[in-house]
């Protein structure tokens, strides 16, 4: 198709004379006409500034909105990264208040404590171990007491690692301790069963235990301070054997959420 079709001629004879009528507006001839052709024209003219420096004008025409791209792409990552960044000192604040709340619930003058946050929990079963985020570098040895706020016990150290440790739970079988009934002197072991709850077996037949009593740690064998709650006494039964008392454990403590505890370092 030539260029200089009936259409294209027709179009540029039309643009030839507006532009002649803005010129002789424009030399004193009536504004109003000279206004009317410049908004005729208008779109006509942006077109041709963006293509008035050639093929050079054009690539950069095209350039310019590649560049506006990458800026766009730009901001949008920017922006994740600032999303990012609240999120992450959101999270920081919550656990500066957790913290807070429970060092003032701690008996401080009593234990050297160090604060930890929970970061995993065992998935075989609720209430079995804990991973906290302190080990040998915070001076975190093997069978410390765990605890949360007012001295509440709910586990001992198992295993240690540079920057962390495995906390077994009072709730796992294998995190039995030696335990006493605060309002009877009766000593037993404190241990979990299986995953269900928390017990205290071996207790001598001639102990008065009593539903509501108060089970706390004996400190009997030297690993852990003596008096830490462990929880109020429930049911009262015979043992399977019938030698020994066994008493139920109510914990006060959610063991499937602890966010932070503290491991007794010294007592």
């Amino acid at each position: 198709m030539k260029f200089f079709s009936r259409k294209n001629t027709k179009f540029v004879s039309i643009a030839i004379f507006l532009l002649i009528v803005v010129f002789i507006s424009s030399r004193g001839a009536d504004n109003p006409v000279r206004g009317t052709a410049l908004w005729i024209l208008n779109p006509f003219m942006k077109t041709f500034r963006i293509f008035s420096g050639g093929t050079h004008g054009f690539f950069q025409f095209l350039g310019s909105i590649g560049d506006l791209k990458d800026e766009n792409e730009k901001l949008v990552k920017e922006n994740q990264q600032l999303l990012a960044e609240i999120a992450r000192l959101k999270d920081t604040a919550e656990e500066n208040k957790i913290l807070r709340t429970e060092l003032d619930l701690l008996p401080k003058n009593k234990f050297d404590l160090e604060a930890s946050f929970v970061i995993g929990q065992d998935a075989l079963g609720p209430g079995s171990m804990i991973l906290i985020d302190k080990g040998v570098n915070a001076g975190i040895k093997e069978g410390m007491a765990v605890i949360v706020s007012n001295g509440i016990l709910v586990g001992k150290v198992r295993q240690v690692f540079p920057d962390t440790a495995n906390v077994i739970l009072v709730a796992d079988q294998e995190g039995a301790v030696n335990g006493e009934v605060l309002e009877s002197g009766a000593k037993g072991i404190i241990r979990g069963t299986y995953g269900l709850g928390t017990t205290m077996d071996m207790i001598s037949q001639a102990e008065v235990v009593k539903e509501g009593d108060t089970a706390i740690t004996s400190g009997l064998g030297g690993g852990l301070p003596r008096g830490l709650f462990v929880g109020k006494i429930g049911q009262v039964d015979q043992s399977e054997d019938k030698l020994f008392q066994q008493a139920t454990i109510f914990s006060s403590v959610d063991l499937t959420s602890l966010k932070v505890v503290f491991v007794v370092k010294r007592f």
